[in-house]
């Protein structure tokens, strides 16, 4: 090996040729990086040093990079300003942004490309507001701003849409000269666009004569981000008849318009694009390719994504991830699609491609949707592994999966460990607490948010009106629909629906149908909430009329839509209509029924008194492990004192499951009412061997935003000897007061 003991410098021919010769043979200046951390070091010049720098920036290599600036320091070499900008340039690039600003800090001299490559390294990690308040401080020390000092200002002012500002910089753009100039245009229509200001975008767009295709990219691109479906389509024909190539990055672009709004047309417009990739060579363009697969995917067309995917080359791990994600787009993801999902994670790895955030939050989905908690702990091992725990994205997805486990805890340390809180990690958070009916931790957390001074989106706020409708918490609800209405979050369709879910729960269906009629653009979740609602109240036939109009509406019907008019039919005991429902979701629409559908149609049909009708069913949907539709039968069974049939789903329900105590009862019941006392005392007996006792039933109230629960002979709240004092004297006033039977006055008054 060799070994160099040199304290004088090294002339620059020597210098140039040892950094040449470890690089190419030893890859990247390792090896010569190595040397100089021996005990002797060799003494290099700025040109040596500008080369390991430049080495270290474009190898993403942070240590070498480091090793190069420590030996600087070691050696009390006094760099120029080229090669601290060279050294910042290198920290931004390897995502060392702390490190880089302490350099830009102390630096004695600095210039517009010292500024430019820390405005630059912190727009590529998303820290925008720190990019502007760099170009702020440019602008103080009157140096002369370019084109990249300006990207960083136009990019704060696409990301916070703050479109006053970005009027400001147009009009400095212009003041300076700059705004004819082809780059500054892309920026502005760019800008312009993220502000959902598409008239401005159009308008420059349209006077500008230096148009290139990152010009029309951005407008796509624009039209996208707003979800205008038909104007993207439109700029894209557009494109094609003024005889422009179409990129990749536009045909991707027009796909994902296809995506936005799942109507019967989307799939032929996708379809459309489809054959003229083909035509033009680039159906398998991993760009074109992936988008063409997830659309696919979005549209229900499963098989073709899985095709597309087999006959792609050269496959990376965004199409992984984009086909990943195809398997778990359905409403009611199954095992066999978290299963496949699974395989392909496992394949991509493999294949030696390193997994990417979005890979592991699909993933995490795929855990979250199937319950496999257990495997979903793994996956977590292995992010930490990889060094992800802190992504906004995975930690969302790890909330999810353990508030499925119930761990709340475990959910708030992912939360408090994740870098970036956005309003998507905020929501997970909430709703962990939510799904484990800690109401109160969610609404302080829901005060926290505010304080946070981040803005509220419409899914937390319709996932806190869900909240307070499942929780009777209805006062609550008012206020956090006030402050939609207040903040202009009411207008959203989701809110809306959440809205209506919570006024019918809370029994007032007269509000709940005039907030349905003010929705502008309804979707196919507020048709479904509303059906719901109105089948839950027993208004089958208006039920059935909403479902007819979602029909003529052209949006896709999905299982949730469909569970809503089978407990229509079910309260109303429409049988046939039930059946014709049933057998039209699985045949006309291809939607595969779950144990929910099954449970209804099982309740109809038991509620008719077609017991052995509603058996054969159960037996014949795959689902016959599930306690609940043998539940569904044996309350049926009740109704009718069927105790041939009753006992026999009674039995079955023990083995499924032998800890319910609901099972025991009602079968009691059956024979209680049936006259059979002596078997009726045989399963109190049974229950009693097995040490199964009835679930008293929870009565609550909500003081504040406190939900407090009570049970028969509860002594558990800490105010409970002042409640029960209370009640006491309660009953000593009504002992001592005469009171008149409502009943027998009705009668009199009636005679």
């Amino acid at each position: 090996m060799l070994q160099f003991r040199a304290k004088t410098p090294f002339n620059n021919i020597a210098q140039d040729s040892l950094f040449t010769l470890f690089t190419k043979r030893f890859g990247l200046g390792y090896r010569f990086l190595s040397l100089l951390c021996q005990p002797e070091n060799m003494v290099l010049d700025s040109k040596a040093y500008t080369k390991l720098v430049q080495t270290a920036a474009k190898s993403r290599s942070a240590v070498l990079g480091k090793l190069a600036h420590g030996h600087m320091i070691k050696s009390s070499f006094k760099p120029c300003l080229f090669l601290v900008n060279n050294l910042l340039n290198m920290y931004c690039k390897c995502g060392e942004l702390g490190f880089a600003r302490q350099l830009f800090d102390r630096m004695p001299e600095r210039n517009i490309i010292s500024f430019n490559s820390l405005i630059s390294g912190y727009r590529q990690v998303g820290f925008h507001e720190q990019a502007m308040g760099l170009f702020l401080e440019a602008r103080d020390y009157n140096l002369k701003l370019d084109k990249y000092t300006y990207a960083g200002a136009f990019g704060f002012c696409g990301e916070r849409c703050d479109l006053g500002l970005g009027k400001l910089l147009h009009g400095l753009v212009v003041v300076y000269g700059l705004a004819h100039q082809g780059f500054f245009i892309n920026l502005l229509i760019d800008m312009y666009c993220k502000c959902g200001k598409l008239d401005l975008a159009m308008s420059l767009f349209d006077r500008s004569n230096k148009k290139d295709q990152v010009s029309w990219n951005s407008l796509i691109s624009g039209y996208v981000r707003v979800g205008a479906v038909k104007e993207t389509l439109n700029l894209l024909a557009k494109m094609h008849r003024d005889c422009l190539k179409l990129s990749t990055y536009a045909l991707g672009s027009a796909l994902r318009a296809c995506c936005l709004n799942l109507n019967e047309g989307s799939m032929d417009k996708g379809m459309a694009i489809h054959c003229y990739a083909a035509k033009l060579g680039m159906e398998f363009d991993i760009v074109v390719g992936t988008a063409l697969l997830d659309m696919y995917a979005k549209n229900g067309s499963l098989k073709e994504s899985i095709k597309l995917f087999s006959l792609m080359p050269g496959k990376n791990v965004v199409t992984y991830n984009a086909m990943i994600s195809g398997f778990l787009q359905m409403d009611d993801i199954t095992d066999e699609a978290s299963s496949e999902a699974l395989k392909l994670f496992i394949d991509m790895q493999r294949r030696g491609l390193e997994p990417s955030p979005s890979t592991f939050s699909a993933v995490l989905k795929a855990c979250s949707a199937t319950q496999t908690l257990e495997y979903g702990k793994q996956i977590h091992a292995l992010i930490c592994k990889n060094n992800f725990q802190s992504d906004e994205f995975i930690g969302s997805a790890l909330i999810e999966l353990y508030a499925l486990m119930g761990s709340t805890e475990d959910g708030m340390q992912c939360f408090v460990s994740t870098t970036k809180q956005d309003i998507a990690s905020w929501t997970s958070i909430i709703d962990c607490h939510v799904q484990n009916e800690q109401l109160e931790s969610a609404f302080d957390l829901f005060r926290q948010l505010f304080s946070s001074r981040i803005r509220p989106e419409e899914y937390t706020v319709s996932l806190m009106l869900s909240a307070c409708a499942d929780f009777a918490a209805s006062s609550s609800g008012e206020q956090i629909q006030g402050y939609a209405i207040k903040s202009g979050i009411d207008a959203f369709t989701s809110v809306k629906t959440s809205s209506i879910s919570m006024y019918a729960k809370s029994g007032n269906m007269p509000l709940a149908n005039k907030i349905f009629t003010e929705v502008k653009n309804p979707d196919v979740a507020t048709y479904s909430a509303m059906i719901s609602s109105l089948a839950q109240h027993g208004f089958a036939s208006d039920a059935l009329n909403v479902f007819e109009a979602l029909k003529t509406s052209g949006f896709k019907l999905n299982q949730q839509t469909f569970l809503g008019v089978l407990i229509a039919c079910c309260h109303g005991g429409l049988v046939t209509q039930g059946m014709n429902y049933f057998q039209s979701m699985k045949n006309d629409y291809g939607i595969n029924p779950n144990e929910k559908h099954f449970t209804c149609l099982v309740d109809l049909l038991g509620r008719t008194g077609k017991l052995a009708d509603a058996e054969k069913l159960i037996l014949s949907s795959g689902y016959q492990d599930h306690p609940v539709m043998w539940r569904a039968l044996l309350s049926s069974c009740r109704v009718y004192n069927y105790s041939v049939i009753g006992k026999r789903v009674a039995e079955r329900l023990m083995e499924l499951d032998p800890e319910a105590s609901g099972s025991y009862v009602l079968l009691h019941n059956i024979y209680n009412e049936s006259g059979v006392n002596s078997s009726a005392a045989e399963v109190r007996e049974v229950m009693r061997d097995r040490g199964i006792r009835k679930e008293p039933a929870l009565s609550w109230i909500l003081i504040g935003q406190e939900a407090h629960s009570f049970a028969v002979a509860d002594s558990s709240h800490p105010s409970s000897q002042m409640i029960y004092a209370m009640l006491q004297q309660q009953l000593e006033t009504m002992n001592n007061v005469d009171f008149i039977d409502d009943t027998l006055v009705y009668a009199c008054s009636a005679t």
